[in-house]
Order: C-alpha cells, then structure tokens, then sequence
C-alpha cells in the first residue's frame, strides 16, 4: 500500500507532489528585509531534500512589522527581484514555494533569539513603535503597543493585498496570512490582548473581523487558481483566552471566504502559558478543524519521525503536514522519510551516489569523481 505521506495534494488547480511543507522559520538574517544568500541556501537546499511546499518565514507587510530589524519583508517592490531568486531555484527542485504575509503587532521590534538582550529594541538601537489591538504589551521588556485606529487597521489590510500582489510577482504559487503566535491577526482574535469597545473588539464575531477583511482583500487579488492559507493558534492555552471552540468557527467563515487549508499551530500570544509541549501535540487541533469546519488541514509541532507523520495523515487528522526543527536538523527528512515508507522517490542526480546502496549503479556513469 502506498504511502499517503507521498501522494499529491491537489488545493485549486496547484498539485504538491507530496504532503511534506517546509514551515516558516524566522532566520533573523536579512538586512533591510531583503532575502539573500542564507535564505537562498536555507530554503532551497529542504527544496533539494525533497519537500513538496517550502515556505518562507514571516515577510513583513511593512518595515513596522517585522518581528526583528533581521526580518525578510515585502512591503515594497525591491523585494520581489530576491524572492524571485528563491522561488526560481525552489521550483527548478520539483517543489513548490509559498510565502507567509505577517505583521508582529505588539512583539514587533524584537531582538533576535542569539541577542545578549530580549525585549522590545531601543529606538536610539533601531527599533521603532509598535502598534496593536489594545496598548497592552506582551510581557517586561516589550514596549506598550499605540492602540490601531480603524484607519490603520484599514491601511493595514490593503498592505496585506498589496502584499499579496507582490508574491504573485515573485513567483509563489501558495500565501499564508500569519494570524498565530501572538502577531497582530491573533492579538485581535484574543480577548486577552483585544479590549477594544469598537466594531473590532468584544464579541467574537467583532474579534474576528480584521482578519476576515483581510481574507477578503488577499483572495481578491490572488489567482483564483493557486491557493490561500490561514495559520492559527488554535489556543492560548491560558483561561479566557482563544481556544479551540473558536478556531473551528473561525476556519468555517474563513473556508467561506476563499481560504483553502488552516495551517494549525497554537500559543505565542500569553508570555506565562503553559504549553504541555511533545510529540505531535497540535495535531488534535488540526483534527478538529479539518472534520469540524469541513477544510483542509496542516499539522505543525514536534512531529519528527516518518511513521508518525503518515500515521496523521492516514487517521484523516490532516491533509498536509508541516516540519520545523526536524528540518533544520536534517534538510533531506523527506528522502529518508521516503526509505522508512519504502518509497521509490528520487533522489537528486548530484546526489545518487549517496543513495547508491540502495539503487543500482549504472555502469555508464564515472563515480569515481564522488570520492
């Protein structure tokens, strides 16, 4: 029986040839928010290794979003030409690239994890003002965030589509906005970090509705053709908080609206919570979004070994599945996965001597130059 790991995944009319993604992973390594050689190096060697989709970290709709002054971004056009260069190389593998559309909110302006310091950046250091739902900020050491008013949550939604736009330049067949991990589509979504009395605050459906106008203005301008993702945090994990009940009716509206897979994650958005972290701990959550709001579904969080994977994917808790640390641990996981399942994937011609123990040699090849 065939691995459901390595049958395709047709979302609209984009195929992936597996069911293998590549996801987004800050690199704190760009300067003025253009992708250089690292990212070109980091993305495309897991293209190399196989993955079906590879996705970029989090690229900022304006220079006030990035997560770090190290941040990629795309808020304007000189960020297409090198993102360009990555998506060229990527498809040139046999993978698909896909982009994350983000805006840090309240944690914008933050060191990188290797600083000697954390926190919000000093402005005298580079950093800048933040803005958020409500001006609570994340945790000590993080500056307090301006409250948006209903022009910049405006202005904010048309840099998203503009966004967008500029993808589709660059060469992504696959967006994803980032409403997770306490970024400023998930601070709006929380009733801890959105104490707004207005239209974009309060109830759920107020809470909801900066990220739905925001679906609305990318899917306008993206190809009916290629699809859209959403990431969530399913949950705060902190009483009072978004929880899982919420991220299901939320994924029902946003399937309305034109959205084609949940990219399932949870937490970032309370300093304090208490995570109970491990082998494949979110992927309940992808479950539930995927039998209860009747759309595709990605599983992100611990999920490491071959086995466990196809086991997600074959139980129907997910239609995709999402590797991080594992994938910075070994670029070429999707290959071996292939030899755990017995897959016959191939491996790329550069590299056949190294997958020669279990392929046969042809004879009218020199390896000679391999040792």
């Amino acid at each position: 029986m065939s691995s459901k790991l390595f049958s395709p995944l047709t979302l609209r009319q984009l195929t992936l040839p597996n069911r293998i993604a590549v996801s987004p992973m800050c690199q704190y390594s760009a300067e003025d928010g253009l992708a250089n050689d690292w990212h070109l190096v980091h993305l495309g060697s897991r293209a190399v290794g196989g993955a079906g989709l590879v996705i970029t970290e989090a690229a900022a709709i304006v220079p006030e979003g990035r997560i770090s002054p190290q941040d990629i971004g795309i808020w304007s056009d000189d960020h297409i030409a090198p993102l360009r260069r990555l998506t060229r190389f990527i498809e040139a593998q046999g993978s698909y690239a896909g982009i994350q559309l983000a805006h840090a909110g309240r944690k914008a302006s933050a060191y990188r994890p290797w600083a000697s310091a954390v926190g919000s950046v000093p402005l005298a250091e580079g950093g800048w003002a933040t803005v958020g739902p409500s001006a609570l900020a994340f945790d000590a050491g993080f500056r307090s965030p301006a409250e948006m008013t209903i022009a910049d949550i405006e202005e904010q939604v048309n840099a998203f589509a503009t966004a967008a736009k500029r993808a589709l330049q660059a060469g992504f067949k696959v967006v994803e906005v980032h409403a997770a991990h306490g970024y400023l589509l998930h601070e709006f979504l929380s009733p801890l970090s959105n104490q707004r009395t207005d239209q974009y605050g309060g109830s759920f459906d107020n809470r909801i509705r900066f990220l739905q106008e925001t679906v609305v203005a990318v899917r306008k301008v993206w190809p009916d053709e290629l699809p859209l993702f959403v990431r969530l945090s399913a949950t705060d994990w902190t009483e009072g908080g978004w929880n899982a009940d919420e991220t299901v009716a939320l994924s029902r509206q946003l399937h309305a609206l034109g959205v084609d897979l949940i990219d399932v994650s949870s937490g970032g958005n309370v300093a304090t919570a208490t995570i109970p972290v491990g082998p494949g701990y979110q992927t309940a959550f992808a479950a539930r979004v995927k039998q209860e709001a009747n759309i595709a579904s990605g599983a992100v969080g611990m999920i490491t070994d071959a086995i466990q994977a196809e086991h997600v994917l074959r139980t129907e808790q997910a239609d995709l599945v999402l590797l991080a640390r594992e994938l910075l641990r070994d670029p070429y996981w999707p290959l071996h996965a292939a030899d755990t399942l017995k897959e016959n994937v191939a491996w790329p011609p550069q590299y056949v001597r190294a997958a020669s123990s279990k392929t046969p040699l042809r004879s009218s090849v020199d390896y000679s130059a391999f040792d």
